[in-house]
């Protein structure tokens, strides 16, 4: 899987929007959208500000494996953020 197909799986799993996810990254939502496409290139700086928010790792949050695990190691589930 595509890292940026996963990004929007990950916001949509948590019920969050473009436009929160946008703000949570100090950037706008057109710059999000243009991450979550593939059009642009996601900051390292970014990837990790997600993988905390979401409590997902790197790898997975990456795209470089489907197994996903928390940043302790643990399963993940997803957990609603609102």
């Amino acid at each position: 899987m595509k890292y940026y197909q996963r990004l929007r799986d990950m916001r949509e799993d948590h019920e969050m929007t473009q436009k929160e996810i946008a703000i949570l990254l100090r950037t706008t939502q057109p710059q999000y959208v243009r991450y979550e496409t593939g059009e642009r290139e996601l900051p390292m700086h970014h990837f990790r500000t997600l993988a905390k928010y979401y409590n997902v790792s790197l790898d997975y949050l990456a795209g470089l494996t489907n197994t996903p695990k928390t940043l302790d190691g643990s399963p993940y589930t997803v957990k609603k953020s609102k």
